[in-house]
């Protein structure tokens, strides 16, 4: 791979040059990784071999320490193990649906979506809204984020699926018990390495006027794009941005990632069908339930785990719940 940066007509193509140094970056960190864990593995060996003879209190705190902080690294090491398809280290994709109920759903929706941002920001990911769509008291009828970062897509596709709530409704007067769903579904972004070929005569492309937050230029201009993929039915919208031509360039963003899911879900039967998993936001297809009353629970119906602090996870701790599934759920065909 470092042969390949030294050919002098790498620039001559910009994207295939930076696919190939992030992928070389990636390549770097994980073998540098490794060798961070085998020299930290030989320092707490020592460190053992050191309080058995000292029998000191500060160096057995310090013992737990760096225990834990070793255990950490092999959980990190063993997840990254797990993502061994082409496209779990992509960015990823990442699109929230409210299902019936009007506005209990809809903010059930804006709480994921703060859910996946502030998990992405625990990670140091980037992320970008592609396109909101907000409610119209509260909460949001849809929102499509990217979230750039190492493995993505690797570690989010355990979120795809439904999504329960079960809490004392703050939009209804008499305090009743209400449970709400909203779907969740994740794609892989294509890069260069993933060629996705789109025939332009596919498309039918409609501009149409911006609703929602945005100021009046959003609401004088046709900026908002809407492409249907005519073979699939495939339709893609954006609106976030004021100039029509991001968001047609974001949307052809979002239609690559979902042309390419679908070709996954067609090359390998055994894939969960993701596209089935948006149909029947209901009762009885969730992944994962989030009980705010009675008591309080989290569990992932998968693969059982659950935990009873409820407000750490809607903070955006989900690391347990992604191992859980990644564990259950091992890539078993490599496509690199």
């Amino acid at each position: 791979m470092e042969k390949q940066t030294n050919d002098p007509n790498l620039w001559d193509s910009p994207e295939r040059a930076q696919t190939l140094l992030k992928k070389l970056s990636n390549e770097k960190e994980v073998v540098n990784e490794w060798k961070d864990f085998n020299k930290e593995l030989d320092d707490l060996i020592l460190l053992l071999e050191l309080s058995e003879e000292e029998e000191s209190t500060d160096t057995l705190k310090e013992l737990e320490k760096e225990s834990k902080h070793l255990l950490d690294q092999v959980k990190s090491l063993e997840l990254r193990g797990l993502m061994s398809a082409l496209e779990d280290k992509k960015d990823a994709i990442l699109t929230i649906h409210p299902g019936a109920g009007g506005t209990e759903s809809q903010d059930w929706a804006e709480m994921l979506m703060r859910m996946y941002l502030r998990w992405a920001d625990s990670r140091h990911f980037k992320t970008e809204i592609l396109d909101l769509l907000p409610g119209e008291e509260a909460g949001i009828k849809s929102v499509t984020i990217e979230i750039q970062g190492d493995y993505a897509y690797g570690y989010l596709k355990a979120e795809n699926g439904v999504h329960r709530l079960v809490r004392i409704s703050p939009f209804d007067a008499s305090g009743r018990r209400h449970t709400s769903f909203a779907s969740v579904f994740v794609v892989p972004e294509v890069d260069e390495e993933i060629a996705i070929e789109i025939n332009p005569n596919d498309l039918r492309i409609d501009t149409y006027r911006a609703s929602g937050a945005g100021g009046q230029h959003v609401n004088r201009t046709d900026s908002a794009v809407r492409i249907t993929h005519i073979p699939t039915n495939i339709v893609v919208t954006c609106q976030s941005e004021r100039s029509q031509h991001k968001n047609k360039a974001n949307a052809m963003k979002i239609l690559k990632a979902r042309l390419y899911q679908k070709k996954l879900e067609e090359e390998n039967a055994k894939k969960r069908e993701i596209e089935d998993s948006k149909t029947g936001i209901s009762w009885g297809n969730q992944i994962r339930s989030y009980v705010f009353h009675p008591y309080n629970m989290v569990k992932d119906h998968r693969t059982d785990y659950e935990t009873s602090d409820i407000q750490t996870v809607m903070d955006g701790d989900l690391d347990e719940f992604i191992f859980a599934f990644l564990l259950q759920n091992p890539n078993n065909d490599k496509k690199d």
